[in-house]
Order: structure tokens, then sequence, then C-alpha cells
């Protein structure tokens, strides 16, 4: 049987540091300034609702820096100079 993604209630760090295309320290840092709930089973881990729930609550916010979190702004774009 064919395992699919969208089955999936559960992630680990690596795995969503790849699907938000960053860092699993930048993960681990989220977590711990308390932006991203997550949870120990053997090793931290994050529900898919918490993601999906961090994805809609920060949607248009700049959280490049996580100790200073602000409103997206698209004047300072990647790749603008």
């Amino acid at each position: 049987m064919a395992k699919l993604e969208n089955e999936r209630l559960i992630y680990t760090v690596q795995e969503v540091a790849t699907i938000l295309h960053s860092s699993p320290n930048y993960i681990y840092e989220l977590i711990e300034k308390v932006y991203l709930p997550a949870l120990k089973l053997g090793s931290i881990k994050i529900l898919k609702t918490s993601l999906i729930k961090f994805l809609i609550d920060y949607e248009g916010q700049d959280l490049s820096n996580i100790d200073n979190v602000k409103k997206l702004s698209i004047h300072n774009r990647e790749g603008d100079k």
C-alpha cells in the first residue's frame, strides 16, 4: 500500500524545514519562540494541523527576524535592489 503525504498527521523538524524551504535550526527557533507548537515523541514533532494553523496565522507577515515579526513589505522582495 502506497503512503500518501496527505494522510500524514505528524512531521519531523527536518520534514517541516523541507516543506517550508527553510533550515531545521530556523524551525527549532520558531518552536522555541512559541510561533510553531510542537511536541516531543522521542524527538520533536509538529502536527500537520499546527503547521497549517501557523501558515494561516502568519500569512502576510515577515518572519525573517523572529524577534521582530512585522507586516510583509513587497518593496523588499528578494532580488530587488
